[in-house]
């Protein structure tokens, strides 16, 4: 289980369109996991990573993995709503190869991971809960990092 850490503050400070933003750029860095792993959204701004037939001392390199490359993000946010899709064809022709659009704002997040396995639990519910509660440790632990049930 993925968390991100003081999202609601996150969001009380950037606006819920940020916040939507920056839950789907952290989703798509979230889907790039390695070691055959599949991300999945649980719910609000929490995901899940399932790691088929792989035990939770072995997931925990590339969970690690998942919430430094998240920690090192820099997302950039966009505050005007996007140009319908021939404003943007010209406006790309127009710009000069190498120029940039300026952005006027960068933010980054961090999140809390959660791992158990199916040693921690026989039914596939029974892990959801044993990986909640790592969750928990690791939030209860000063956050930004990866607990084993």
């Amino acid at each position: 289980m993925l968390d991100l850490d003081h999202f609601k503050k996150f969001n009380d400070t950037h606006g819920h369109d940020v916040g939507d933003q920056v839950l789907q750029m952290v989703a798509a860095k979230i889907r790039q996991v390695n070691g055959g792993g599949k991300a999945f959204r649980y719910g609000g701004e929490e995901f899940s990573i399932v790691f088929p037939r792989m035990s939770a001392d072995d997931a925990f390199f590339y969970l690690d993995e998942v919430r430094k490359s998240i920690q090192n993000y820099e997302m950039v946010i966009r505050k005007d709503p996007r140009q319908d899709e021939a404003e943007e064809k010209m406006a790309r022709k127009q710009r000069k190869r190498g120029s940039f659009r300026k952005t006027s704002e960068k933010v980054s997040v961090t999140i809390s991971i959660g791992v158990a396995d199916r040693r921690s639990g026989g039914s596939p519910d029974e892990v959801l809960k044993a990986a909640d509660a790592a969750l928990y440790k690791a939030k209860k632990a000063g956050r930004n990092q990866v607990a084993a049930a």
